[in-house]
């Protein structure tokens, strides 16, 4: 007979904007064990609807999720766009890509060489990608994609907007817990000629370190076998990456609600990556 996992279910999201069978979301399911993440599961999500249903199943629950949760405040305000968040959000969903794309790359053309994209408060910080970047990666269209299902889901996402304090929503990055492992070296690519074996090695580089804590957030990765050689050879990486985002939900969780581990400083109209 299995024992219980104490505590909410923990969970990490690899997303995409566009998902298919062949690239779909990715949600890594664990539970703490004192100072561990035991990891349970692997599931994947080939449709948005799919991601959806999901978002709608019943607490406790604690997940960190790998897309923006908000865009620039300069950005927004240089558009005239609304400064409060969830107004802000129905605006950004009620436009279609081709006029988000459009609308970017005018300010974007606007401004000088080098300052091209506006910035979120921590985005250098965290070594994330501005939020209103549309290519490598599209991040702009995950937060186009993926906000308005957390709203209509009612979940509860700290700093941004009340919701069902049972399931609670983070945004996450699953690079800057890999950047502290393996710095700069790349561990995934979705392109079949550049899934050599240096970012083999990176990935089993990283999950070891997180099978022996080695890292700021004070947690053990617990995985079985298979588990560990699914996590390896993965070379897109989003098994990887939806583990790592599982290991920032259970760091927010140990540190508890009402902030989940977000600073004071918090921008109710960006958001923050939580651990960064």
């Amino acid at each position: 007979m299995t024992t219980p996992a104490a505590g909410p279910l923990l969970v990490g999201c690899d997303f995409s904007s566009s998902p298919t069978r062949r690239k779909p979301i990715v949600l890594a399911f664990g539970h703490a064990a004192r100072d561990a993440v035991v990891l349970e599961r692997l599931q994947v999500l080939p449709t948005l609807e799919g991601f959806a249903q999901w978002l709608r199943q019943p607490g406790p629950w604690v997940a960190g999720f790998d897309f923006p949760f908000g865009l620039p405040r300069a950005l927004v305000e240089q558009l005239g766009w609304p400064l409060q968040w969830e107004a802000c959000m129905a605006h950004y969903a009620s436009l279609d890509r081709s006029r988000i794309r459009e609308t970017f790359a005018a300010y974007c053309a606007a401004r000088p060489a080098g300052d091209k994209f506006a910035h979120r408060a921590f985005d250098r910080r965290a070594g994330s990608s501005p939020s209103m970047k549309w290519v490598n990666p599209p991040v702009a269209y995950m937060l186009h994609a993926a906000i308005p299902l957390l709203i209509a889901a009612g979940v509860h996402i700290p700093g941004l907007r009340e919701g069902d304090p049972a399931r609670v929503a983070l945004e996450a990055y699953p690079g800057l817990l890999a950047r502290e492992l393996v710095a700069r070296r790349s561990y995934k690519s979705d392109e079949r000629s550049k899934q050599t074996p240096e970012r083999l090695i990176a990935r089993k580089d990283i999950v070891a370190a997180l099978e022996a804590g080695r890292t700021r957030l004070g947690l053990r990765l617990k995985l079985s076998h298979a588990q560990r050689d699914a996590l390896v050879e993965d070379a897109s990486g989003d098994s990887l990456d939806a583990v790592l985002c599982l290991l920032q939900a259970a760091w927010a969780q140990r540190q508890g609600p009402p902030r989940y581990g977000l600073p004071e400083e918090l921008d109710p109209l960006e958001g923050w990556i939580v651990s960064a």
